[in-house]
């Protein structure tokens, strides 16, 4: 784990001593009565702190919304939202990681329906991010994209990714199976979380607190697909909640949902969805890589 340098510590005020914290990718700390993160885009974070701050200011003041919160973006002295990569807000002292996936979907839900009244398009900031959850996101609604690598592409992250639906079983036959079907239509785009599993918590007070927005410009339903996928996969969520998306447009969203983790994980490991993929009715490739 990678400690923020003291230029980053002292623009955001805190002191020297950083605590890791559990959950995400192992790579936040607590510093003083901030959460500090690396890896922010600066351009996305100067757009979506600023909503996020306000979001959760009004949730802070609504008695009515006391069951739900988001945590609070911290800006620095200087007035930026993010340091060398590092972004803060405020730490919920008191929290446990919530893994009970209907609170969690729940959270969700509530988030999403008030995102969508507060960002109305599609904001530039996310529709130029290049990162590799972006680019796995966009193979993901637009397989067809996948099966042949770019003579040039916005990053060799690209390339990358359409080298493995060529190399790999899993991400072939889903590449082949998105492309020739009929798309479903899992609902309007909206500003959603793309990593809802694992970065909702519970209070004290037993209120849930959504942390760490990952933004996508996509259905909920497909955000829905990624927390049961993530819940299920590395949260102890059961298996038998696959079975409410075996069919319809559901089981397009969680087709969407493996090809976009798949696509994006480093290394590229398509054998942990292979029970996934049957419980949603393709049979699992043999000879796939672990």
């Amino acid at each position: 784990m990678a400690s923020p340098p003291a230029h980053v510590l002292d623009l955001f005020a805190v002191p020297d001593l950083a605590t890791p914290l559990p959950g995400g990718q192992g790579e936040s700390v607590q510093v003083g009565d901030l959460v500090l993160s690396p890896g922010r885009d600066a351009d996305v974070q100067a757009w979506l702190s600023p909503v996020l701050a306000r979001f959760a200011y009004e949730l802070d003041l609504s008695p009515s919304r006391r069951g739900f919160r988001v945590a609070m973006p911290v800006p620095a002295r200087d007035g930026e939202w993010v340091v060398d990569g590092w972004a803060a807000s405020r730490y919920e002292p008191g929290t446990t990681t919530c893994h009970d996936l209907d609170v969690v979907l729940a959270a969700g839900r509530l988030l999403h329906a008030r995102l969508a009244s507060l960002v109305g398009a599609r904001p530039a900031a996310v529709a130029a991010r290049t990162d590799r959850w972006a680019t796995a996101e966009r193979l993901a609604f637009a397989p067809s994209r996948a099966v042949v690598a770019p003579t040039t592409g916005p990053t060799p992250d690209a390339a990358t990714l359409a080298h493995h639906a060529t190399d790999h079983p899993v991400v072939a036959g889903l590449v082949a199976e998105l492309a020739t079907t009929d798309p479903a239509d899992l609902g309007p785009n909206q500003l959603v979380h793309a990593d809802l599993a694992g970065n909702v918590l519970i209070d004290g007070a037993g209120a849930a607190v959504v942390i760490d927005l990952a933004p996508a410009w996509r259905p909920q339903r497909w955000a829905e697909a990624v927390c049961v996928l993530d819940s299920v996969l590395w949260h102890g969520a059961p298996p038998a909640v696959l079975e409410d998306w075996t069919s319809g447009v559901e089981r397009q969203a969680m087709l969407r949902a493996v090809l976009f983790r798949v696509l994006s994980d480093r290394p590229v490991r398509p054998r942990p969805y292979e029970a996934v993929l049957t419980a949603l009715g393709r049979p699992a490739p043999r000879n796939v890589p672990r």
